[in-house]
C-alpha cells in the first residue's frame, strides 16, 4: 500500500476489468436481442426481408414480436393460433417480445416497386400501405375461367388478348350480338367479354346468363381496367330491345378491384328478364338474339 494509506495506480488499474466484467454482463436474453439489432443494422434490404419472415405461415411479421429465449422470432397470428413452440430450436416461446425489432425504424419499398411504386415507408406502415397501393397488381377480369393471373393493365392487356383470345375494339359506340341456340337454356356463369379502347383508357363489357332467384336473367355491364376514382370519370349507357320496345341502363363503370361477381351480385347494370329477351328475339321462344347497344362518354364536372 502507498503511503498514507491510499490505492496505488497499479492496484486501481488491477481492479478495473474485474469490475468492467461485473457491470457488463448480460442474460442471454440481452445478448439475442442485441444479435437481432446487429443483424438488422447489417443486413441488407434482401436480408431484413428474410429476417422480418415469420419461419411459420412465411409471412411478414408486424409488432408485436415474440421470440423465444435464443432469440429466434414469430408472428403473432401463428404464437396466438396455437403455435407456442420455436420452429427453430424447439422451446417454449412464452411471451417474452422482441423490442429490438418492435423499435426498429426501418424504412423499406413498397413491395410494388417494379410496378411503378416508388414509396419509402416505415416497416410498421408497410402493410397498409401495400393492401391499398393503387400500384398493386389487377386480377384477369375474364371471370369465365376464374383464370387466377394478376398483373397491371399493359399485362393484362396482352394476356386477354393472346391467351383468352379476346375481342378488342376502339371507339366509344359498341354493338354487342349475343346468340343464343336455345332460349331455354340459361345457366350460371355463361358469359361472354369484350375489350373496349376509349378516352385512351381500357372497359370490360360483361354479358351473363344467370339465375337470378328463381328468375332467369340476362345481364350486361361494364368494367373499367383501372381504380374506382378513375372509374367514376366515366359514364356509359346500354340499351336492348326490338318490335318497338326497349330497355335502357346508364351507369358508372365499375372497376376490376370490384369482382365481376360483386358487380353481379349487386345487380349494377342492364338486367333483362328471359321473357322479355324472348320477346326481343321475335317471340318464338328457340333461338334467342340480343343486340345490346352502348356509349361511354367522359363525365364534364362543372365547378
Amino acid at each position: 500500500m502507498a503511503p498514507g494509506g491510499g490505492v496505488s495506480c497499479k492496484e486501481l488499474v488491477e481492479s478495473w476489468p474485474n469490475f468492467t466484467r461485473f457491470d457488463t454482463t448480460k442474460t442471454e436474453l440481452e445478448k439475442s436481442i442485441t444479435h437481432i439489432g446487429e443483424k438488422l443494422q447489417n443486413s441488407s434490404i434482401h436480408g431484413v426481408h428474410e429476417l422480418l419472415e415469420c419461419p411459420v405461415c412465411k409471412k411478414s411479421m408486424y409488432p408485436p414480436f415474440y421470440q423465444c429465449p435464443n432469440g429466434h422470432t414469430q408472428c403473432t397470428n401463428c404464437k396466438t393460433g396455437g403455435h407456442n413452440c420455436c420452429p427453430t430450436c424447439q422451446v417454449e416461446l412464452g411471451n417474452i417480445r422482441c423490442l429490438a425489432l418492435e423499435k426498429e425504424s426501418l424504412e423499406l419499398s413498397c413491395k410494388h416497386q417494379n410496378l411503378g411504386c416508388h414509396r419509402i415507408l416505415p416497416y410498421y406502415r408497410k402493410l397498409k400501405h401495400e393492401q391499398r397501393c393503387k400500384f398493386r397488381p389487377y386480377h384477369c377480369p375474364y371471370a369465365g375461367s376464374e383464370c387466377s393471373l394478376k398483373g397491371d393493365i399493359p399485362a393484362l392487356m396482352l394476356h386477354l388478348k393472346e391467351d383468352h383470345k379476346v375481342d378488342m375494339h376502339r371507339g366509344c359506340t359498341f354493338n354487342h350480338r349475343y346468340v343464343k341456340s336455345n332460349a331455354q337454356e340459361v345457366e350460371n356463369a355463361i358469359w361472354i367479354l369484350t375489350v373496349f379502347d376509349c378516352f385512351e383508357k381500357q372497359f370490360v363489357l360483361h354479358f351473363e346468363a344467370f339465375l337470378l332467384g328463381m328468375t332467369p336473367v340476362y345481364m350486361a355491364f361494364l368494367r373499367f381496367m383501372g381504380e374506382d376514382n378513375e372509374a367514376k370519370m366515366f359514364n356509359y349507357s346500354l340499351e336492348v330491345g326490338g318490335f318497338g320496345r326497349k330497355l335502357t341502363w346508364q351507369g358508372v363503370p365499375r372497376s376490376i378491384r370490384d369482382s365481376h361477381r360483386k358487380v353481379r351480385e349487386c345487380q349494377d347494370g342492364l338486367i333483362i328478364p328471359r321473357s322479355l329477351a324472348i320477346f326481343f328475339s321475335g317471340g318464338n321462344g328457340e333461338e334467342l338474339t340480343l343486340k345490346v347497344i352502348g356509349r361511354i362518354w367522359k363525365e364534364h364536372k362543372t365547378s
